[in-house]
C-alpha cells in the first residue's frame, strides 16, 4: 500500500521530533556528567585541600609539643642548676652547709671492734664500706653502726696496708658517698669532716684545706692538710667539699699541734679500693 504525501509529512515529523528530542536528552545528559564531573573535581580539590591543611596542623602540633617538651626540660635543668649553685655559693661562702650534711652523714657509719672504734663511709650501694686498717688491728669481731642506729655484722674483705685502707661489707641497700676528684681541690676551700671523735657518733666538724700532696707515714705525698678538727675515732671518716663529694679519707692528726689533720686523697682512696675489690670479688666498685 503506497502511503499518501500527508501521512509521510506525519511520519517524518514524528521521526524528526524523535530526533530532536534524543539530541535534546543526550546533551542534557552530557552536561549533567559534565557538571557532576566538574562537582566531583571541585570536591576532590577542597577535600585534597582540607587533608593538607590537616596534615600541615598535625605537623605544627607535634612540632609544638616536642618544643614544649624540649622548653619544659630545659627549665627543669635550669632550676636544678640553680639549685645546685645556691648550694655551693652557701657552701663556698660559709653561710650553710647544713644540706651537704644532711645529704652525706647518713652515709657514713661508726666503726667498733672489740678493741678499738673509729669511722668509716660507704662507696656503695651494696654494703660495701671504706675505713682506716689501723683502726680493725687486734679486733675478733667488727660491727658497723649506721645513722638509723642499726647495728650491722662487717665482713672483712681486704686492706692495703701501706696506705692504711680497708674495704668491709654489711648487709642491705644505703646510699653512697662518691669519690671526688682530688686533682681539682684548692688550698683555701671549705670542708667538712663527719666521725666518731672520742665516741660523740655522727660528729661534724669545718674548716679548709691547708695543703695538699703533704708526705705521710708512708713518705707517699697523697695527703690533704687540714684545719677541720680531727680526733680519735674521727679515723676512716670521709674529708667532704661543698659539692657533696669525697676528697680525702681521715686519716692522722699530728700530737702536739693543733688543727693539723690529714687526710688520704680520694684518688689514691678509689685506686686501692678497686685494688682490693679486683683480687677479692673480681670487680671495680668505684
Amino acid at each position: 500500500m503506497t502511503l499518501k504525501k500527508h501521512h509521510k509529512i506525519m511520519i517524518g515529523s514524528f521521526s524528526s521530533l524523535i530526533i530532536i528530542f534524543m539530541l535534546i536528552s543526550g546533551t542534557l545528559i552530557f552536561i549533567l556528567f559534565t557538571k557532576q564531573e566538574l562537582n566531583y573535581n571541585e570536591l576532590d580539590s577542597k577535600i585534597t585541600d582540607i587533608q593538607s591543611k590537616l596534615n600541615d596542623l598535625t605537623i605544627n602540633l607535634l612540632q609544638t609539643r616536642e618544643d614544649l617538651n624540649s622548653s619544659l626540660s630545659s627549665l627543669n635543668l635550669q632550676v636544678g642548676s640553680i639549685d645546685e649553685e645556691m648550694t655551693l655559693l652557701k657552701a663556698s661562702a660559709g653561710e650553710d652547709f647544713s644540706g651537704i650534711i644532711e645529704d652525706t652523714i647518713k652515709s657514713v657509719v661508726t666503726i667498733r671492734t672489740n678493741v678499738n672504734q673509729g669511722t668509716g663511709f660507704l662507696v656503695s650501694e651494696e654494703g660495701y664500706i671504706v675505713t682506716n686498717a689501723h683502726v680493725l688491728v687486734g679486733a675478733q669481731k667488727v660491727e658497723a653502726l649506721t645513722y638509723e642506729q642499726e647495728v650491722k655484722n662487717a665482713d672483712f674483705i681486704g686492706y692495703n696496708g701501706n696506705f692504711d685502707i680497708a674495704l668491709l661489707k654489711i648487709s642491705g641497700d644505703y646510699e653512697k658517698l662518691t669519690l671526688g676528684d682530688s686533682n681539682k681541690v684548692q688550698i683555701g676551700e671549705k670542708v667538712i669532716a663527719i666521725g666518731n671523735p672520742l665516741g660523740l657518733q655522727f660528729s661534724v666538724s669545718a674548716g679548709i684545706i691547708s695543703a695538699i700532696h703533704r708526705p705521710g707515714i708512708n713518705e707517699i705525698e697523697a695527703y690533704i692538710q687540714t684545719d677541720a678538727a680531727l680526733n680519735p675515732g674521727n679515723s676512716g671518716g670521709p674529708l667532704i667539699n661543698k659539692e657533696g663529694k669525697v676528697i680525702g679519707i681521715n686519716n692522722f692528726k699530728i700530737g702536739g699541734g693543733e688543727s693539723l689533720g690529714f687526710a688520704l686523697e680520694s684518688n689514691y682512696i678509689k685506686s686501692v679500693i678497686n685494688d682490693i675489690s679486683l683480687s677479692e670479688l673480681n670487680q671495680t666498685l668505684v
